[in-house]
């Protein structure tokens, strides 16, 4: 799919088509996510810091991600793509490998071709957005031809022509060159995919050993012999936040880890899987990172049992000096649980007592706090012990609002009806009132607390989808049977 997140929320909102997107993290620490084609042209790309983007882009939209929609979006797809063949290899929401030959649907270039012409007009037209088709006889080939055709295009790589394809691009492009890798190879002169073919087998493997240096070699004379593998088994579930203020009080670190711990289950449920380890990770404020670990007597989706699992993990972290990140997650999946429910139950008790005696210190402690300052010098009572409770009042706050309303995400108005956040703050929260397949809306700014004003579910994207439900077998002959169109390409 062609820049998914992006291109998803513009379709979702007409006042943002044609202008720059960017979907992240919006805190000080966010990264980007996707950015639209508008925002690529500015100089933002995806894993960028949201700060750079923001001085690159300062008039673009910013935007929470909305999985909700883009799942369902990509469950679309990935129905379409099943259709084709019983080998799909999903990589993430928005994209994925498919064995055509596996399906019977194509056996040769021309049927390839068509077939592929075929699937982006499906997708248009079931989900409203555009994605770009990658034709070849393997899957490193397949990726790079589907890269090639971005934005909404098609590339087909002829056999015979994959050396001549690769040789002028950049060792980067192929599959296992990361950035460290890159740099290896450039310091020994070699920045192009010809030099790795002209290279040789020996002198790669000299440089990235064995298993590395072989492996290149072929891939570098256009040979990838790796399977489409239909079934990827996931090993962990796992939730994380990063907190634009490091976390200093003990009390909201617990309730984040506890926040954490419930998506987590959600995540874990909606897999339809569950777990034998939580695991909890946290990040410190000099950017040290721990985990810490523990295996429960069987596998488990209860949320009690994950939550207090992670709280006395918690329990062995020392997080003075503030956190920035707070990860829980979940391993050694299963498909069932098998609880010992007594035991269980006993460690979940054990805990809560514990947790209830904590509490109690804590509010002992802040009893005594409270008195120091009412008996200390007026200026620390009116200065600066008030300015910083009034400081971390405003950022309860604005969090607050931010994670009620956050940008982007879709709301409902008993009034004015369904529309989208564009920003909160100050006890306000605006809000643009559109839907797919309106004119742009109008902006209104209410309370956050307005009783008026709720949380909404996303709405599709096409109003009148088109029921290919018998596709493939149901679109015209003279489609199948046509060559190349506009946005579509044969290799040299």
């Amino acid at each position: 799919m062609d820049a998914f997140y992006a291109s998803a929320e513009q379709a979702a909102k007409p006042s943002l088509r044609g202008k720059p997107v960017v979907v992240g993290g919006l805190g000080m620490r966010g990264v980007v996510a996707t950015a639209s084609y508008e925002a690529r042209r500015l100089g933002v790309h995806s894993a960028m810091p949201m700060a750079q983007a923001r001085r690159l882009a300062p008039n673009a939209a910013y935007l929470v991600p909305r999985f909700a929609l883009y799942r369902t979006v990509s469950d679309q797809v990935m129905e379409l793509l099943g259709r084709l063949s019983p080998l799909v290899e999903p990589l993430s929401l928005d994209e994925a490998f498919v064995d055509l030959e596996a399906g019977g649907v194509a056996d040769d270039s021309a049927s390839a071709r068509a077939i592929g012409g075929q699937l982006r007009t499906v997708i248009r037209a079931v989900t409203g957005l555009s994605g770009s088709v990658g034709l070849a006889g393997s899957k490193m080939l397949a990726k790079i031809a589907s890269e090639e055709a971005k934005p909404d295009g098609l590339l087909l790589i002829e056999p015979g022509t994959e050396r001549e394809l690769l040789a002028p691009m950049s060792v980067r492009i192929l599959p296992g060159v990361g950035p460290a890798t890159g740099d290896h190879l450039r310091r020994a002169g070699m920045t192009l995919v010809s030099h790795l073919a002209e290279a040789g087998e020996a002198e790669l493997v000299r440089l990235l050993g064995k298993a590395h240096g072989v492996a290149l070699h072929r891939m570098a004379q256009g040979y990838d012999d790796r399977p489409v593998v239909a079934e990827r088994d996931a090993k962990s579930v796992s939730v994380e936040d990063t907190f634009d203020v490091d976390l200093h009080d003990r009390v909201r670190v617990r309730t984040e880890v506890e926040r954490l711990a419930d998506r987590c289950v959600q995540r874990l449920r909606g897999a339809g899987r569950s777990g034998r380890t939580v695991v909890l990770k946290v990040r410190r404020y000099d950017f040290s990172t721990l985990t810490r670990s523990e295996t429960l007597r069987g596998p488990t989706d209860d949320p009690t049992v994950v939550r207090e699992a992670a709280a006395r993990l918690l329990e062995a972290v020392d997080t003075t000096g503030g956190v920035r990140l707070l990860g829980v997650g979940v391993t050694g999946l299963a498909d069932f649980t098998q609880e010992d429910l007594f035991a269980q139950a006993a460690d979940a008790e054990h805990a809560a007592a514990e947790h209830a005696a904590a509490e109690h210190a804590a509010a002992e402690h802040a009893a005594g706090e409270s008195a120091d300052a009412a008996v200390g010098p007026a200026d620390a009572r009116d200065g600066t012990v008030a300015e910083r409770a009034g400081a971390d009042a405003r950022e309860s706050e604005e969090q607050l609002a931010a994670r009620r309303w956050p940008a982007g995400h879709d709301v409902r108005h008993d009034v004015h009806g369904h529309g989208w956040v564009q920003g909160s703050g100050v006890g306000r929260v605006t809000v643009r009132f559109e839907e797919p397949w309106t004119p742009p809306g109008r902006v209104r700014t209410f309370r956050i607390d307005d009783p008026q004003l709720q949380p909404a579910e996303p709405l599709r994207l096409v109003r009148d989808p088109v029921d290919y439900s018998s596709w493939p077998a149901s679109l015209p002959k003279s489609l199948s049977a046509a060559g190349p169109g506009e946005g579509e390409a044969s290799s040299p």
